[in-house]
């Protein structure tokens, strides 16, 4: 498990950190206050909570809860606290995700239970863009039984959390076949992409009618990261073995550019 801690108090850091260092499937990292080295350590993928000080000179702790749920959406928070804060007082995104809270002077039991409660999570589907489009569960590289199964899950993380209709999907994925065989193809590439997920154990796909659309609470992916804070592996090609994918290479050269 891999967590952050931000305080700005150094002698808080030094005893949470006497409380956690015998746990040896703990992976933590400290920070004071600095955002952006913050924001930019969640962008690199594989941190699962985060406990952050609500009150500190440089950041407000809800704020930054907001930030690395957008560069991770799956990531835990814990809110370190002396004020009498409870979940009602934050805003409805950031409550979704929150473990709970940790009160000072710190409680031992409180700190263990909060620990449990984010070793106890769903699977994650960590998704590579950057060069060929590739999808991993605890270190393993899926394996897709169609390539254009595996093709429309690309899109649908292109689509960011937006609805993907079969019409859409169609124009971009079978663009010059029949019409009716063309419906066909989709709905086998949608069930066997659901099969695929099924048998991973990672059911990151709202299958609605004719439309579909990811859960990114289920999804690690360098391509979100990057669209939120500008940092990662970006090196000029994103799913490169689709066509469709040179649509999106504007925008994170724009990004590229600016940062």
């Amino acid at each position: 498990m891999k967590i952050i801690i931000v305080d700005d108090e150094m002698s808080a850091l030094q005893v949470f950190l006497s409380e956690i260092i015998g746990a040896g499937d703990i992976e933590y990292k400290f920070f004071r206050d600095d955002a952006g080295s913050i924001c930019a350590y969640v962008a690199g993928g594989g941190v699962d909570a985060a406990f952050l000080d609500i009150k500190m000179p440089n950041i407000d702790g809800v704020a930054l809860a907001g930030k690395l749920i957008n560069i991770e959406p799956s990531i835990k928070i814990v809110f370190i606290t002396g004020l009498s804060v409870t979940e009602s007082d934050l805003p409805e995104h950031i409550r979704a995700r929150t473990a709970g809270f940790l009160y000072k002077p710190y409680d031992l039991p409180t700190l263990q239970r909060l620990l449990y409660a984010i070793r106890d999570k769903k699977r994650i589907l960590t998704v590579k863009t950057f060069d060929t489009f590739d999808c991993f569960v605890d270190g393993e590289k899926v394996i897709f039984s169609s390539a254009k199964a595996k093709e429309l899950l690309a899109l649908l993380i292109a689509y960011n959390g937006r609805t993907l209709t079969m019409s859409d999907a169609i124009s971009q994925l079978w663009a010059d076949g029949d019409p009716e065989k063309s419906k066909k193809l989709y709905r086998d590439a949608v069930w066997r992409l659901r099969k695929t997920l099924a048998g991973i154990g990672v059911d990151c796909v709202v299958w609605g009618r004719a439309k579909l659309w990811i859960d990114k609470s289920r999804v690690s992916c360098d391509y979100w990261n990057y669209l939120a804070s500008g940092t990662g592996g970006y090196r000029g090609e994103f799913c490169k073995n689709y066509d469709w994918s040179s649509e999106y290479l504007a925008e994170l050269d724009r990004i590229k550019h600016s940062t």
